[in-house]
């Protein structure tokens, strides 16, 4: 069990994501971030399985266990996770992916770039999460088809322009701008 590790590790963490979301103008956002990983049932997890800062320990915990109950409590809790955006459709009475509010998306960003960062280390470069996102398919495929495609224009957006500009553009943005047409094309090229 690594507690001072996994206590730096998330304090870097949060402090990248705060200082992104100043950025994206959701400051309050920023300052309630990940709150719930100094809860006994995500932390002392965090603890046990911590991975030197290089890898998330639910990943760790999965490994061990078959699943991950700090993850399971953490994404119930944390709207910025797009797990969090599923509920019952009034129409199919089946699991459905809903639409992420825009403020939620933007820390979901946010939270993305810092965890790169961490993760990374001196590897990341502003293509960083674009590359993870590209990697996980089938979760992009199990999002809302607006959240996965206004993120995934954001993370390219990273990639090509850099920081400044994108968070720029992000702080800017006050609604979802989801037109079906640019959402399929967008999808297309993630997989």
């Amino acid at each position: 069990m690594n507690i001072l590790g996994h206590l730096e590790t998330v304090t870097r963490h949060r402090t990248l994501v705060m200082k992104h979301c100043f950025l994206a103008g959701i400051p309050f956002r920023g300052l309630v971030h990940d709150l719930s990983k100094f809860s006994p049932t995500e932390f002392l997890p965090g603890a046990k399985f911590y991975a030197d800062g290089k890898r998330s320990p639910n990943e760790r915990e999965r490994e061990e266990t078959g699943y991950s109950a700090a993850w399971m409590h953490h994404k119930g809790r944390n709207p910025h996770h797009w797990e969090y955006w599923f509920d019952v459709s009034p129409q199919t009475h089946r699991y459905e992916p809903v639409r992420m509010p825009i403020d939620c998306l933007k820390e979901s960003f946010c939270d993305r770039v810092a965890a790169s960062k961490i993760y990374q280390g001196e590897r990341y470069t502003d293509a960083s999460a674009l590359e993870y996102f590209r990697s996980k398919k089938q979760m992009e495929s199990l999002m809302h088809p607006c959240t996965a495609c206004i993120l995934g224009r954001w993370l390219e957006m990273l990639a090509r322009d850099g920081e400044e500009k994108t968070f720029a553009r992000i702080r800017r943005t006050r609604e979802i701008e989801c037109h079906p047409e640019t959402c399929e094309r967008v999808r297309a090229r993630f997989g």
